[in-house]
């Protein structure tokens, strides 16, 4: 376990199911995430079928492929998250995480239901934060179809308990983030001098993803330019326009979260790994387990620089934890 404490990581992408998987809900419920399962998560959903077990006098110990003895995974599998603060606190220090983001989150069903399918309280997020001195990074989220309420939430957020940080998820109204009906919150994180950061890219769940193409930031980089900015999930398909975006504007990052880093497309590991976008690409995982994604993340064959940067300085400078 050695390697992964050698590098010190900041989590960038997280929902409520990371710290307090009690409160959290079962969000396949829901048709849309019942959907993803059959087909963007269909082949973790469906595992092969195991082979016959062989007698027990023959049995070995399980390997993995690479020939190493098998083991089960500290930080939960996929979208197992924690029962408690302190059980992630406690596998954060054994595989390395100095700071994990964890979001209020509000998502909306854009056909199913009407309704959101996603809506966590601020304040229990705020509980993650107060028992972790800070470690768990607290984030908003924003509803753009009750602006005001939202913004006033955002501001109790920041100021009453310590949030740094405000994702949403455009995909799931139906918007692209440059509509109109998002100014509000860009222009509130500024005045609280936060970041702010939203889906681009394909939806894995079934909603319109027109709205996460990512050539749409360019317009908001440009009239909020002091406003530090996330385009979340890698926007594949279309990756070379996420890449132009984290290039082209100084303020703009993006994060790799809710991909296992072996199934990153060669585009976004080439330019992670260039002098134009190793200070940009921000590590997360969104629920996709602790160690696996950081074991699989340190397997890249990028420089040592890109793993430091793109596992911590970079995140550390877009949440203001270095002090600038």
């Amino acid at each position: 376990m050695s390697e992964l404490t050698d590098y010190p990581t900041i989590d960038v992408m997280n929902h409520l199911l990371e710290v307090r998987s009690d409160l959290a809900g079962n969000p396949f419920e829901f048709r849309e995430f019942q959907i993803m399962l059959e087909t963007t998560f269909k082949v973790l959903n469906n595992p092969p079928p195991a082979a016959p077990a062989a007698p027990a006098a023959e049995r070995k110990p399980a390997t993995s492929p690479e020939g190493k003895p098998s083991r089960k995974r500290k930080g939960g599998s996929m979208l197992s998250g924690h029962a408690t603060t302190s059980a992630c606190l406690a596998d954060m220090d054994e595989l390395g995480y100095t700071h994990i983001s964890v979001c209020a989150t509000k998502m909306w069903s854009y056909y199913y239901h009407r309704d959101f399918i996603m809506d966590y309280p601020i304040e229990a997020v705020a509980e993650a934060v107060a028992e972790s001195d800070g470690r768990i990074i607290g984030t908003a989220s924003y509803d753009p179809f009750r602006i005001t309420e939202s913004c006033a939430e955002i501001e109790k957020a920041v100021k009453e308990h310590g949030f740094r940080y405000v994702w949403f998820h455009p995909l799931s109204y139906g918007l692209p983030p440059n509509d109109r009906r998002f100014y509000p919150l860009y222009a509130k994180c500024v005045e609280l001098g936060i970041p702010v950061g939203f889906q681009v890219g394909q939806s894995a769940e079934v909603l319109p993803s027109n709205g996460g193409h990512p050539m749409l930031a360019d317009d908001i980089a440009i009239e909020f330019p002091t406003l530090r900015m996330n385009l979340s999930h890698t926007g594949w398909p279309w990756v070379d326009e996420w890449c132009s975006m984290l290039w082209r504007h100084p303020n703009v990052y993006g994060d790799i979260s809710a991909y296992y880093p072996h199934s990153l497309d060669d585009r976004l590991i080439r330019f992670m790994d260039s002098s134009r976008g190793r200070d940009k690409v921000l590590f997360g995982k969104n629920g996709l387990g602790l160690e696996r994604c950081k074991d699989e993340f340190l397997e890249l064959d990028i420089s040592e620089e890109t793993k430091r940067m793109v596992l911590h300085d970079n995140a550390a400078r877009f949440f203001g934890l270095d002090g600038r």
